[in-house]
């Protein structure tokens, strides 16, 4: 599936879809951000973005890809469907990217899952930003990887 939006264009597509350069794009972003920048050693790689029904959420600037995030279906890593790995490219930050990000995230877990809660595992300093489209929390806070999170979900 593809999408364009202003100097944005979206693409979701399964882990057999992904070019390979896609591929390493995106795991590059997620390492920079989440292993690199956050200074956070975890397992990026777990199963789940190859995963049947696991869609990758790929926002590009030109040839760039400056925001991810994956859709997985239920059962994944929470009882129902979930969004995980959201993340924006430093240069892309303070634009809005990643209220598009979420925004087309949350409309392509509804076209590929029509009517279905999504659950997600927040860090807990963005658990304000997460209430803004209507996420909830649900859990009391909790220590992933070295960083506090909160299971929040949606409900449609």
């Amino acid at each position: 599936m593809y999408h364009q939006e202003k100097d944005m264009q979206w693409q979701c597509l399964s882990f057999d879809q992904l070019t390979t350069h896609q591929l390493y794009d995106l795991l590059k972003l997620r390492c920079d951000v989440f292993v690199v920048e956050q200074d956070c050693a975890y397992p990026e790689l777990d199963d789940h973005d190859r995963q049947a029904g696991t869609h990758h959420l790929l926002g590009y600037q030109g040839n760039t890809l400056v925001a991810y995030l994956r859709l997985l279906p239920a059962g994944t890593t929470y009882d129902a469907v979930s969004i995980g790995r959201v993340v924006t490219a430093p240069v892309a930050r303070g634009k809005g990217i990643g209220n598009q990000l979420l925004e087309q995230g949350i409309a392509m877990t509804e076209q590929l899952w029509p009517g279905e809660t999504i659950e997600i595992g927040a860090q807990s300093h963005l658990q304000h930003y997460y209430q803004r489209y209507g996420f909830e929390a649900y859990s009391e806070e909790y220590l992933e990887d070295g960083i506090p999170h909160i299971d929040m979900r949606l409900t449609k």
